[in-house]
């Protein structure tokens, strides 16, 4: 998606809310309105202005002017259900709250899912998607005193990250450590935070235990890798595409496996027979039993995810977990005997447990200032991209974290844009009709086939009559010289 059809999208999302609105306010009212500030307590300052009517028509032209683009999620289905608006109105701010101007924010696997309905964390669309961002707070509520304007923190969120400016509680917001970029603020706190209390609270990992990370090169898989390097002799088997698996060798795992080629249980098995410690499960489906089998006793699996869904199952993640929690049920008397133990971990379900992700992320931004752990950057693309990005990680092309940076395009870069998406329409058109063409020649030659064939049949045919006429023949005469 490049964006270039936000101004379209920005006057139906300004209708949308007319039409919600049209008993609360007249034809000529603004939608900037609906987002607009509560007046100020009455101070001092406010009670001496109140006879002139001129402070608060100062305010609306501030308010007027003050707009922020935001990615919006208008509808479940493909890459384009995700548009670029144009939000107007300057947030309210409530108690305990600031306002972040966003430099950078991140795209998770979590929103492939939520964008295909698959994830049930994310309010209905329309909605504005993203867990994590960073930035720099330009506002404060009146009764903040642990953040500053001009503070830079890296924010988390159950969503509402993709935007220029977000509004959240200081509970949300972390300082970022000295030295720590921008993009590496926004890409560390979901993926880091996973992988610390999967390693350290659920799987208690210890020196010289085994650990099997599912899709090394993603996000949380190089974030478990880096935290597993932090513990002695630690054994790290790692599943990624062959070409990725040199930088997952750098970066801490033990044993790369091409699961595309090789059956990753076997190759495991072959190196460690009586199995593994821990397995972070990020997939799903078969491979949680598979996971399941290969753990030693007393081992654990931690089930994270349900990326398997993408290829096949419409279900969101409570129904899969339903489902998976009363196979396992069934065979409750296996689990005790295997002395084994299996975890689930969802990091959506944990927005109210500040106390636990504040002890977390101080660990975590403890061993980043150590310089034992650093987010590794995939690729940046702007908010007018973001159909590229989503692309590149669901076809799971990735190393590292994808961000989405606010800073708006430039105008080449958009009429660059623009000629690519046109190139690619036409390549697409090109292999559709060669596809189409291909399809004509396939169907062609088996009708060709059908027709061989019925005609192969008819000859058989013939010369079954032909036998059978010869046979008859043969029989007259052996009659007539019986008769004789």
């Amino acid at each position: 998606m490049s964006g270039e059809d936000a101004p379209a999208q920005q006057q139906n999302a300004e209708e949308q809310k007319q039409q919600q609105q049209e008993e609360t306010k007249t034809p000529a009212e603004s939608p900037k309105t609906e987002s607009k500030p509560d007046p100020p307590p009455t101070s001092a300052s406010t009670e001496a202005a109140a006879d002139t009517p001129a402070p608060a028509a100062e305010k609306a032209p501030e308010e007027d002017t003050f707009s922020y683009r935001a990615l919006v999620l208008t509808g479940y289905g493909g890459y384009d259900k995700v548009k670029l608006q144009v939000k107007k109105g300057k947030p309210a701010l409530k108690s305990g709250e600031v306002m972040v101007r966003v430099k950078m924010c991140v795209l998770n696997f979590a929103d492939l899912m939520a964008r295909q309905g698959l994830y049930d964390r994310l309010p209905s669309p329309p909605v504005t998607p993203g867990m994590e961002c960073s930035g720099i707070i330009e506002a404060v509520a009146e009764d903040v005193t642990d953040r500053k304007v001009g503070d830079k923190v890296l924010v988390l969120n159950r969503s509402g990250m993709w935007q220029d400016v977000v509004v959240v509680a200081t509970t949300h917001t972390f300082l970022m450590p000295e030295g720590m970029s921008f993009e590496e603020a926004a890409a560390l706190s979901v993926n880091y935070i996973t992988a610390y209390l999967m390693l350290f609270d659920f799987g208690h990992l210890r020196p010289n235990q085994s650990v099997l990370i599912h899709m090394a090169a993603g996000g949380v898989g190089i974030a478990a890798t880096q935290l597993c390097k932090t513990v002695n002799d630690v054994t790290v088997f790692g599943t990624a595409s062959a070409s990725k698996h040199e930088v997952i060798s750098q970066g801490g795992v033990t044993h790369p496996i091409d699961y595309r080629t090789r059956d990753y249980v076997e190759e495991i098995r072959k190196i460690s027979p009586k199995g593994l410690d821990i397995v972070l499960d990020p997939l799903g489906g078969s491979d949680t039993h598979k996971g399941y089998n290969l753990l030693k006793p007393m081992g654990k699996l931690i089930s994270y995810g349900a990326a398997n869904m993408l290829a096949g199952q419409k279900k969101n993640l409570f129904a899969v977990a339903k489902t998976w929690y009363q196979q396992f049920s069934v065979h409750t008397l296996s689990l005790i005997q295997g002395n084994r133990s299996v975890c689930g971990f969802h990091m959506g379900y944990l927005d109210s447990e500040t106390e636990l992700i504040a002890q977390a992320m101080a660990a975590v931004m403890d061993l980043y200032r150590q310089g034992k752990i650093k987010p590794r950057i995939d690729s940046t693309y702007h908010l007018e991209q973001v159909g590229d990005a989503m692309r590149r990680m669901q076809e799971r092309s990735n190393i590292g974290k994808i961000i989405l940076t606010t800073e708006p395009m430039k105008e080449e870069e958009k009429k660059e844009e623009a000629k690519k998406d046109e190139e690619k329409k036409k390549d697409d058109k090109k292999k559709d009709d060669r596809k189409k063409e291909e399809k004509k020649k396939d169907d062609a030659k088996k009708e060709e086939k059908k027709e061989e064939k019925k005609d192969d049949a008819k000859k058989e045919e013939k010369e079954e009559v032909k036998k059978d006429d010869k046979k008859a023949e043969e029989k007259k005469e052996e009659a007539k010289k019986e008769e004789n």
